[in-house]
């Protein structure tokens, strides 16, 4: 049965309000609405900044062959000039408009892995302005696979950068929340379709270099990678347990503080047993100096553990649940007013690696082997 104007307009204007001057719309996450989409992308067109959902985390997305549109992106998050944004599509035809070589082995990852959480390091095109790619010779290219992400790039009918759409340095958001708490009032829209699934951004992997190289671990296993291709590098940084000198970033992630809380914050890695006997003197040594402690624990030591705020991050035997908690933990931590948080290390295995680049990046690589 069709649905009358008066109707939509009923619904879109109960799904919306201001915040700050960003309008806030809720948006089906499954079915999302036309009307609401249609909203986003005439922003987008005109070259102005909308937040939106992927399956990683929410993305602040602008039109990427506008090149005043992307300086809006970097002014809105404070965003160092020389971090590089991965720009988003919604066909592989984009790819071979913004890329000036696309290598057969790059064709079958998007063939295996996307739509999804896997962004190509490919030799940029002429037609990608300079502030886009922080003037590499290179962009970084993905396609998500949530739904909203494809309505809003194919309806605005160009690629859109977008970083993650939080102030730079700060924890990635996966809810729209999130977004607001940091951006209201500097974007101008933000599409919520509640929680993102996947909670870490996607694995980059540079298409340019004579092996793969993972620049970053993400939302696509490196494991997944390795038997699929045969033969992937890690980047050193990738896997890195303390602070690696980059001059200049292929990708986002690799060179300035990402992901960090305001608090002081510390990462116990080992064996269980040994991370939750150094945690519980650390944390007895920071509360008789009479600051306020949080821990960031998995579920089986959650117990174990006496401190001002205790967060559950999930099982050590699934990865893929403390990554979708990451994130969010991290910021009930700043919410929570905590002077430090001491963090425990999982296997870096599966996604457990990109939780582990984003835990230690967040600690500034404040990291105690135990």
């Amino acid at each position: 049965m069709p649905v009358s104007r008066r109707s939509a307009g009923s619904r879109l204007k109960s799904a919306r309000k201001k915040v700050r001057g960003t309008l806030w719309i809720k948006v089906d996450s499954e079915r999302p609405q036309t009307d609401i989409i249609r909203i986003a992308a005439e922003t987008i067109r005109k070259g102005g900044l909308v937040a939106f959902p992927t399956e990683t985390v929410y993305g602040l997305g602008a039109d990427a062959l506008n090149p005043t549109a992307v300086a809006k992106i970097f002014t809105a998050k404070e965003r160092p000039a020389d971090n590089p944004i991965i720009v988003h599509v919604a066909t592989k035809k984009d790819v071979y408009k913004l890329a000036n070589d696309v290598p057969d082995v790059a064709e079958k990852l998007m063939t295996e892995f996307w739509p999804g959480p896997l962004t190509l390091i490919l030799r940029r095109s002429s037609l990608v302005p300079d502030i886009t790619v922080v003037g590499l010779d290179t962009i970084g290219i993905r396609m998500p696979s949530n739904k909203v992400a494809l309505a809003l790039i194919r309806e605005s009918s160009v690629p859109i950068a977008a970083p993650s759409a939080n102030l730079a340095g700060r924890p990635s958001p996966t809810t729209a929340q999130h977004v607001i708490e940091d951006l209201a009032g500097r974007i101008d829209v933000v599409l919520d379709a509640g929680p993102t699934s996947i909670g870490v951004e996607s694995t980059v992997i540079d298409m340019t270099s004579s092996t793969p190289q993972i620049l970053r671990p993400g939302g696509t296993p490196y494991e997944k990678l390795k038997s699929f291709l045969g033969e992937v590098e890690l980047h050193p940084i990738a896997a890195a347990n303390r602070r690696v000198g980059v001059l200049r970033a292929r990708s986002p992630g690799m060179k300035h503080r990402h992901y960090a809380p305001r608090a002081e914050m510390i990462v116990v890695e080992g064996e269980l047993d040994r991370i939750v006997g150094r945690i519980r003197q650390f944390t007895a040594l920071y509360m008789a100096e009479g600051k306020k402690v949080g821990i960031l624990a998995t579920d089986e030591s959650l117990s174990s553990y006496d401190a001002d705020v205790v967060k559950a991050l999930g099982s050590r035997n699934d990865a893929a649940g403390i990554a979708a908690n990451l994130f969010r933990l991290l910021r009930e931590l700043d919410k929570e007013k905590v002077d430090v948080i001491i963090a425990e290390g999982i296997a870096p295995q599966g996604l457990g690696l990109a939780v582990m680049n984003r835990l230690r990046i967040a600690a500034n690589f404040n990291i105690i082997k135990v």
